[in-house]
């Protein structure tokens, strides 16, 4: 299928369907490495693509990594982590190789390493906490901590990534609408069994995924997102804590 009819039907679930739907989906941290079949992906971004978006300008776009092309990503990306880790703990020759190499400093999103202000850290500390505490890591066990990040640049094991730009002249409207688009990727890819999460981790590497694709200038690089069937890592049986909607709604 190649087009959709635009109708008004009326949608054929329920409210409470829904709700229970939404409230399984959950963040995908260790996947099979089970190709996703192209037919599968391609009805997933014809779904996400249902969205609504500016003026429908839809000012996003999506480069795709499998195969050779995402062991090469991801080696890039573990590299990249690697250097920063040197330069953390290696004293000062590492930290100045860094300086002066550039390698490993961020080339995009730089405003991510800055601290989450009063209001948020609660929320991200509550987080962090309870995801690695299902995985056994304390909270002073620095190395247990640091292989649980540097997962993130493997993709967490996922045969797919996907990274994700919005066009920098509609700057945060078209980051609005790259989100709407990605929250009906994700529900439709959990529709058909499929996991993701969605990688700011790879965010300031923006480098890195232009060295593989030929992204025009006028796209700014938003976030990463690893997709495909999950595997029965127990990382995966984790659910982040629902906010109530009253610590975010003013009336």
């Amino acid at each position: 299928m190649t087009n959709r009819p635009n109708t008004r039907a009326k949608s054929k679930i329920t409210g409470d369907q829904f709700a229970e739907f939404a409230a399984t989906r959950r963040s995908t941290r260790d996947f099979l490495p089970t190709p996703i079949p192209q037919d599968v992906l391609d009805e997933i971004l014809r779904d996400a693509m249902c969205a609504p978006s500016w003026s429908n300008t839809k000012p996003i776009l999506v480069a795709i990594a499998s195969g050779e092309k995402r062991d090469r990503l991801a080696a890039e990306f573990s590299n990249h982590w690697k250097a920063v880790q040197k330069a953390r703990s290696g004293g000062f020759w590492p930290k100045l190789r860094l300086l002066i190499t550039r390698y490993g400093l961020p080339s995009s999103n730089r405003f991510i390493s800055k601290p989450y202000v009063p209001s948020l850290l609660p929320r991200a500390q509550r987080v962090g906490k309870e995801m690695l505490g299902s995985m056994g890591i304390e909270r002073g066990d620095m190395a247990g901590r640091n292989a649980s990040w540097a997962r993130n640049y493997d993709f967490f094991g996922a045969p797919t990534e996907l990274f994700i730009f919005s066009h920098k002249s509609l700057g945060n409207f078209a980051a609005n609408d790259a989100g709407l688009f990605v929250q009906n990727l994700m529900l439709s890819a959990h529709a058909r069994g499929l996991g993701t999460c969605a990688q700011g981790a790879l965010s300031t590497w923006e480098n890195v995924v232009r060295g593989e694709f030929e992204v025009p200038a006028d796209y700014g690089f938003l976030y990463g997102i690893a997709i495909g069937y999950p595997s029965d890592a127990k990382i995966n049986d984790f659910g982040a804590h629902r906010l109530d909607i009253e610590e975010i709604v003013v009336r």
